[in-house]
């Protein structure tokens, strides 16, 4: 999953929102340097990254993409994924997707002094792009799309991505439907152990 949807599955917690979001920043035993609860949402977000990859519907949507993409075809699903969620009318509407945005952002505002080099980075462009909110909007999509491959260090086509996400709209969605709500449940599950482990 991307962005938008380990923002969502933090659960409105700010420590557990940072960790989850810094998370592909922050290699190995680095997560032990931070507070404890963000260190939660570190492992939180390597718990959702498991699943994500073990589930059979996103083995499916991962075909769609490998051909052209191979290994990162993994990244183009979770970006598409974000824009399911983020058109999905049980978890947002337009204008609750742009408050959570909002609010996401300033609940990450106050920890920016703990953030990875990179992610400190990025953040001013997260923020001032909306890219939790424009993962609802195809061009916020092919954005993303572009942003993988001008990251990947074997790839430079992000117009087949677009292409394929757009002539797959339907099956890709029918992969969504069928993980996200299993995400969920798995997430809510997680978060509430992580919450009472407390050693």
């Amino acid at each position: 999953m991307n962005y938008l949807a380990h923002a969502y599955l933090s659960f409105n917690n700010p420590a557990v929102l940072t960790g989850n979001l810094i998370s592909d920043f922050v290699k190995g035993k680095k997560q032990f340097e931070f507070e404890s609860d963000i260190q939660k949402g570190i492992q939180l977000h390597r718990a959702i990254d498991s699943f994500t990859d073990e589930h059979p519907a996103n083995r499916k949507a991962k075909e769609i993409f490998r051909p052209a993409y191979r290994l990162y075809s993994a990244a183009f699903v979770d970006v598409a994924y974000d824009h399911f969620l983020a058109t999905d009318p049980s978890h947002f509407t337009d204008n609750s997707l742009a408050q959570f945005a909002a609010h996401s952002y300033a609940l990450l505002q106050p920890f920016s002094s703990v953030f990875p080099n990179k992610f400190k980075a990025m953040f001013p462009y997260m923020q001032s792009q909306n890219w939790l909110y424009n993962y609802r909007l195809t061009y916020g999509i092919e954005r993303s799309f572009q942003g993988i491959t001008r990251r990947a260090a074997y790839i430079s086509d992000f117009e087949t991505a677009f292409v394929l996400f757009n002539k797959h709209y339907q099956e890709i969605k029918g992969c969504y439907d069928i993980f996200f709500p299993q995400l969920y449940s798995f997430s809510q599950t997680t978060y509430q152990k992580l919450l009472t482990h407390t050693s």
